[in-house]
This record gives structure tokens, C-alpha cells and sequence, in this order.
């Protein structure tokens, strides 16, 4: 979704959680990417807010210029552009009148002075139980409000379950609209997921296939090599079901299971998802498998169990894996199991989305047997880290009789289209140019919830598996209940 650079209006960005690790390492380079594209250029304004630390817009400038620096850029434009874009204001962080009477007072002088038309784009990188705190004061000191337009960005997680995510929906309808507000998953800026409604809807071979007639069943993985590292103290209170299934999964799991939306727009493509998981069956707990990982090698490299690593409370049940298998009753998917699965300190890190077809009505090369099975034909799109697709197909093998090889016909975006931008820089484009395609919408985060939530009854058994690996065995029997095996 590559827009021209003269479709972004002047506006003021104003950051909240300014001096925090998102915004070091992904957005702050996002926005200077967008300015050496010429999206930006000298049109825009950077008002980076955090709570009261000591520093200023001197040493916050220095903070961003360090921030670029790491993240590979070291292009002669950086001092001009810190200097020329980047402003400061601390605030307390308590929600006082104060604050958001100072930072209103702040941002209509910077617009004064540049001539600006009073656009203004409020993101929220901040702690989840923070984002009341900004919301209201924001509201009730009439930035919600501009004389141009104004948008709120709203990070993950959207919500801790049904109850507090249809409060924080209440408490931002309470003053923004609904066309306000970009709640962000940085996944839908992925290329190749934006890419799955162009690959479905735009070739008429695939979408014809794109049903319970052809495709047996559907495989989403979203695979991590990493521990928690740091982020325990966020994460015991989570678990991977609220960090990424949720989320995440399921909205990549929308866009592989929608309907032909009526318009390729933000309203008719929220509508086909919304459709989607109203249609998801309540979830069976057998059919869902917990796990916890334990200590094990990766890389050649011993790693720590998740009861051993820092911040982690001792007994902890928190799960950092969980599998599932969905079903979705509507015409098209009706009998054909979607398995999602994910988790951390797994064998590699990998995003996948597997579409298995269905095995032919007649066996007719003996060759097409693999370990007692016929061999299917699976198409593999790669979300990360190679980005791309493969359909692996049947072909004979040379000098014999009837010996089949599987083999892919492929396509990598980095071979056909150079290096692909991160996910932020797609996202804040959309954000600046009114574009919502990729966001979520308020039903959504609801309906999701609504799916979900009655696994977190506190009733989450967590078996241990071996780092390096695939999760839990319990997870393998999943898939093998439909004849099926995960695709590692």
C-alpha cells in the first residue's frame, strides 16, 4: 500500500512513552523511513512525551539520534532532521490537568509557529493500564479535538479479557469516534499478510480452490526461538493465549478464512472478519493444548527453563505455548479444522500459514505414499523471516518409472522486490493518510474475547516441554486426530 509522498498532510505526531524500547527501536525509525522516502519530508512535527526523568528536548534529541543510529541509519540528515522535527514535554504521567493543559498549550504553539493546519496523530506507547489515564486526559482537555483531523493509535494489548475490553472501548468511545482510532497489530503490517487478500481475490485459480471442496485443513504458526528475556514481569500476568493468540493469530486467521469483502476497504474487509469469528464454534478445552517451556538447547546453546528465568514468580502456571483447533461453521469452511500454534523457545523463529489440499480421489502412483500416508499438496506462505509462498506440488522423478518428488514452485518478495520496510513504517503511513484496511476494529476486539475468555477460567494445566523443540507432544495429537501431522 505505497502511497505518494504529497498524500501526507502536515501534521504533529505526538508520542507518548517517547523515551520507551517501541519507540527507540521501531518507531522512531519508522518515521525517519518514512521521511527519506519523501512521504514526510519537513511537513510533520515529532512531540515526544514521557513522564518527568530529568530530560529535555536537547538530551531526548540526542536520545533519538542514538535510537537511528543502532537501527543502521547514518545518513547526514539526521542532525537536521532531530533538530528540525523532534520536540519534547514531560509530563507527570498521573493524568493531572497540568499536563495535558501544558502539552495543549505546547502543541498549538509548535502548530502556530509552523503555520500548521492543526492535524494531529496521538500514539500510545505506553503500558496498557496507562491508556485510560492518556485517553481521558486527553478527552477531557479537548485534544480530542483539532482543527484539522485527529487520530489515536492504540497499541496491543487491546484488553486483559471481555470485561476491560469493552471498558477501554467505552472509555475511548466517550470521546473519540470510531474513525478516530487506529488500534494497531503489527502483524497486518506485514507485506505478505496484506498480500493474502491480493493472492485469494485478485487470481481466480486460487480462490476457486479456496473452500471445503479442495483444502483439507488449515495450519497457523507463529513460532518464536526466543525466551521471555526481560519482559517477565509483563508477561507472568499474560501468557502466550492472551499475547498472541488472541490477537495476532486470529486476525491473520480473518484474513485466510474471509469472505470476498464487497469493496476493497476498511469498513467492508472489517465486516468479512467480524463475519469470521461470529462463525468460529465455541472452543472445546480438549481440543486446546497448553505448555510451558522447559529447559533444553538451541543453536547448540543450553537455555533456561521459564521457572528459571529472572522476574519469573516460582510455581508460575503461566503458559508460553498454546494450540488449538478451530472450526468455523459457515458454507465455505464447514468440517475443515483450522490448527493455531504458538510459543516460545521453539526450534526456530517462524510465521507460517499452511493451506493442505486435499489428497486425489484415486491413489494412482504408488510413489504418492509417504509413511503410509498420501502425500497432499500444501501451499506455504512465510509471514517471516523469509517472506513469500511456495506451493509444493507432485512431479515425476527423472530416469525412474513412477517415483514422485515433491517440489515447490516459489516466490520470495526480497528476490522480486529488494528488501521489504518493517511493518511500522506500512502501519504509521496508513495512520497519516486516513487509511483504517489494516487496523482493528472495536467488534473485533470484542468478538475475540468473546471466543477466548472462557479458557482463562483459571482452570490452565501447562505441561512442560523441552526448549529446541516443537511444544508439547499433547500438541502433535491435536492434528493427528484428523489424520494430519503439523508441517516442521
Amino acid at each position: 500500500m505505497t502511497k505518494a509522498p504529497e498524500t501526507v498532510d502536515p501534521h504533529v505526531f505526538v508520542l507518548f512513552g517517547a523515551t520507551g524500547d517501541l519507540c527507540r527501536r521501531k518507531l522512531l525509525p519508522a518515521v525517519f523511513r518514512l521521511t527519506q522516502k519523501g512521504h514526510l519530508r519537513n511537513r510533520h512535527v515529532v512531540l515526544g512525551v514521557a513522564r518527568d526523568d530529568g530530560m529535555d528536548e536537547r538530551s531526548f534529541r540526542s536520545f533519538a539520534r542514538q535510537a537511528l543510529e543502532d537501527a543502521g541509519f547514518s545518513d547526514s540528515e539526521l542532525d537536521t532532521w532531530c533538530d528540525a522535527c523532534l520536540f519534547y514535554q514531560p509530563i507527570q504521567g498521573d493524568g493531572g490537568d497540568d499536563d495535558y493543559t501544558s502539552l495543549k498549550a505546547r502543541i498549538e504553539e509548535i502548530e502556530a509557529k509552523r503555520e500548521m493546519p492543526g492535524n494531529r496523530a496521538y500514539y500510545l506507547a505506553v503500558p496498557p493500564k496507562v491508556f485510560p489515564i492518556v485517553i481521558d486526559g486527553l478527552g477531557r482537555h479537548g485534544l480530542n479535538e483539532s482543527p484539522g483531523w485527529t487520530r489515536l493509535i492504540i497499541e496491543k494489548p487491546f484488553g486483559h479479557d471481555l470485561e476491560s475490553a469493552k471498558k477501554l472501548n467505552a472509555t475511548v468511545h466517550e470521546w473519540f469516534s470510531e474513525e478516530q482510532i487506529y488500534r494497531i497489530d503489527h502483524y497486518l503490517g506485514k507485506e505478505t499478510v496484506q498480500n493474502l487478500l491480493v493472492f485469494r481475490f485478485a487470481n481466480q485459480v486460487i480462490e476457486s480452490q479456496w473452500n471445503r471442496s479442495a483444502i483439507e485443513n488449515v495450519q497457523i504458526t507463529v513460532a518464536e526461538d526466543i525466551g521471555v528475556g526481560t519482559r517477565a514481569g509483563y508477561y507472568d500476568g499474560v501468557g502466550a493465549l492472551r499475547d498472541m493468540l488472541q490477537n495476532h493469530l486470529t486476525q491473520v486467521l480473518t484474513l485466510v478464512a474471509m469472505e470476498v469483502p464487497a469493496a476493497y476497504d476498511a469498513r467492508s474487509i472489517r465486516n468479512e472478519k467480524i463475519k469470521v469469528l461470529r462463525s468460529i464454534r465455541k472452543i472445546d478445552k480438549s481440543e486446546v493444548v497448553f505448555g510451558q517451556y522447559a529447559a533444553g538447547e538451541i543453536g547448540g546453546k543450553q537455555v533456561a527453563g521459564y521457572l528459571d528465568e529472572d522476574n519469573v514468580p516460582d510455581g508460575s502456571r503461566t503458559e508460553t505455548f498454546v494450540a488449538a483447533r478451530l472450526h468455523i461453521d459457515n458454507w465455505r469452511w464447514q468440517d475443515v479444522p483450522f490448527y493455531v500454534r504458538t510459543g516460545k523457545r521453539l526450534a526456530e523463529r517462524l510465521t507460517e500459514i499452511i493451506i493442505t489440499f486435499r489428497k486425489p480421489p484415486v491413489q494412482f502412483f504408488k510413489s504418492m505414499e509417504l509413511d503410509g500416508d498420501v502425500r497432499r499438496d500444501q501451499l506455504v506462505i512465510t509471514l517471516q523471516p523469509d517472506e513469500g509462498f511456495a506451493l509444493h506440488v507432485d512431479v515425476k522423478h527423472p530416469a525412474t518409472d513412477q517415483d514422485l518428488a515433491k517440489v515447490p514452485l516459489s516466490f520470495r518478495y526480497e528476490e522480486a522486490f529488494g528488501k521489504l520496510a518493517d511493518a511500522y513504517v506500512t502501519l504509521l503511513l496508513d495512520v497519516l493518510t486516513g487509511d483504517q484496511t489494516l487496523f482493528v476494529h472495536a467488534e473485533e476486539v470484542e468478538e475475540s474475547w468473546t471466543l477466548f475468555e472462557p479458557l482463562l477460567d483459571g482452570t490452565i494445566e501447562a505441561v512442560p516441554y523441552a526448549s529446541g523443540g516443537w511444544g508439547p507432544t499433547e500438541s502433535e495429537k491435536l492434528i493427528e486426530d484428523d489424520a494430519g501431522r503439523w508441517r516442521v
